[in-house]
Order: C-alpha cells, then sequence, then structure tokens
C-alpha cells in the first residue's frame, strides 16, 4: 500500500510541475506592454556629436520612463540620417529658436542609444 501511495504522490507533483511550466510558458508567450513617455515643454538643450548622435532636453515634466531610460532626461533622435530624423531635428531646432513648445511621445526603446528614449512623434505647437 505504501508503494501505491508514493507512485500516486508522484503523480500529483508530475501534474503540478507540468501545469506550472505550462503557465509559465504561456505567459513568456504573452505579448508585453511597452512603456513609451511623452512630454510637453520648450526645448532647453540641443547636442550633437561628431558621431552623428542628435540628443536633446525638454524643460516641463515628463511621464513615467521606459527601464531604459529610467536614469536620465534626454531624448534621441534614432535615425539622424534617414528624412524623418532630419525633419525631427529642424522641427527641434525651429522650436529651440522661436521658444515655441513642443510635445513629444517616446517610442519605448531605446534603440540609437542605450539610456535615451527614441523619439517617435514631435509636435510643434
Amino acid at each position: 500500500m505504501d508503494g501505491f501511495l508514493k507512485d500516486e504522490t508522484m503523480i500529483k507533483k508530475m501534474k503540478c510541475l507540468s501545469t506550472l511550466l505550462l503557465v509559465s510558458a504561456v505567459g513568456l508567450m504573452a505579448p508585453t506592454t511597452v512603456l513609451a513617455s511623452n512630454q510637453t515643454g520648450i526645448v532647453k538643450k540641443v547636442l550633437v556629436r561628431t558621431d552623428g548622435l542628435h540628443w536633446f532636453y525638454l524643460e516641463g515634466a515628463r511621464s513615467e520612463r521606459p527601464a531604459c531610460s529610467a536614469q536620465h532626461e534626454y531624448w534621441m533622435i534614432k535615425d539622424e540620417n534617414s528624412v524623418y530624423g532630419k525633419s525631427q531635428f529642424s522641427m527641434l531646432l525651429t522650436a529651440y529658436a522661436s521658444k515655441s513648445k513642443v510635445t513629444i511621445n517616446g517610442n519605448g526603446t531605446c534603440s540609437r542609444w542605450g539610456d535615451g528614449e527614441d523619439i517617435n512623434t514631435i509636435i510643434l505647437e
């Protein structure tokens, strides 16, 4: 009888483990939400490096940021050589020179620079 109880207990443990593994696998396959931030304000600083990296700072409160940019306040132009990247830079310079307010919507990624969120859209107000 003891052998039967041990086998039954082992079967229950195996079923429990199988269920746990299945639930974990489904959880890993579930889509993840990417947190993208946004900010409205005046452009306070624009920076460009010799390697082409373009980034800037805004005055004003920023919404919660993705983990990759949680330590820094700056925004990144993802691809400064693309048509959209050149348009974004032009809009930022216009806003900076005219002290106009802009709204930046982030992309939720830090692909251009590891700790600066990529811009998704710029709205010149």
